[in-house]
């Protein structure tokens, strides 16, 4: 999702004229929290860097104990919201999410789902589901893996029950029939994806995994303003719009000081789901 972003603004950027050149790197491990130490060290002072993260980052933070906190960037724009998608192999018994609520409901180690980083959005929503069934959130079988490819890869071939990512990344496979949604955590329903919302199939939960990008530290206030110049106009442009709807990405643009608070709630609240799911201290 966050290289998806990435791209998607290096697309937009181009396309507009507003950079002429834009360069892409993946740090991979640990739900950004390889990456994150490298940015701020490697970047600290430069305008002309981004890092791309979110809800994940913020879990992964918290739940590997890193060292180096968002605290130690400069919050710029949360651009994108997009709800996670609770999918199934197309020959699994289960029809419904009320099917997998019961399941996990009976005995939650033996649902596993597969999913993104310990901490991540995909954990999160996976423990407040055990939470709803009435599940003990610390005893479900979780898989984690480093991307969505080999998450879909379990899934379709049957090493796990259930699986949990942004729509996104299952809607080929939906499309394909090789999977099916049973449901997504938006809030409402979702134009474009035949799914109910987890509250219309009677789990009253839902999440919205959102992304956002971080400039370094050590910026004097004249470059912020540029930089944050930049991400707004780009947010703002029917190019940047239109990628969003292609993606089933919801555009939930917040600058500056909003996203700096924003970022800081968001950690308190997520520390709090973490602790309930036993990996927080």
């Amino acid at each position: 999702g966050w290289d998806q972003t990435a791209r998607a603004m290096e697309q937009v950027m181009r396309g507009t004229g507003a950079a002429a050149s834009v360069q892409v790197t993946n740090v991979p491990g640990a739900g950004g929290t390889v990456g994150l130490p490298q940015f701020v060290n490697q970047w600290k002072g430069q305008s002309n860097a981004l890092m791309v993260g979110g809800m994940v980052m913020v879990g992964a933070i918290i739940a590997n104990k890193a060292p180096v906190k968002l605290t130690a960037t400069t919050p710029i724009a949360r651009l994108t919201g997009e709800a996670l998608a609770v999918v199934v192999p197309a020959e699994s018994p289960f029809k419904t999410l009320g099917d997998m609520i019961a399941a996990m409901k009976a005995d939650a180690t033996k649902v596993p789902i597969a999913g993104g980083s310990a901490g991540g959005s995909d954990h999160i929503l996976a423990g407040l589901m055990a939470k709803a069934a009435g599940a003990d959130p610390t005893k479900i079988s979780y898989v984690a893996f480093a991307g969505g490819g080999p998450a879909t890869a379990a899934i379709l071939g049957n090493q796990v029950a259930a699986g949990i990512s942004g729509y996104g990344e299952f809607a080929e496979q939906i499309k394909a029939g090789k999977m099916r949604c049973l449901a997504i955590s938006a809030d409402k329903r979702v134009d474009g994806i035949d799914a109910p919302t987890m509250r219309e199939a009677g789990v009253a939960v839902d999440l919205f995994n959102w992304r956002g990008v971080f400039a370094p530290p050590g910026l004097s206030a004249e470059q912020i303003a540029g930089v944050t110049k930049l991400v707004s106009d780009m947010a703002a442009s029917k190019e940047w719009q239109d990628l969003c709807k292609t993606k089933g990405w919801t555009a939930i643009t917040m600058v500056g000081e909003d996203y700096a608070k924003y970022v800081e709630s968001e950690t308190a609240r997520i520390e709090g789901i973490l602790k309930d799911l036993g990996l927080a201290g």
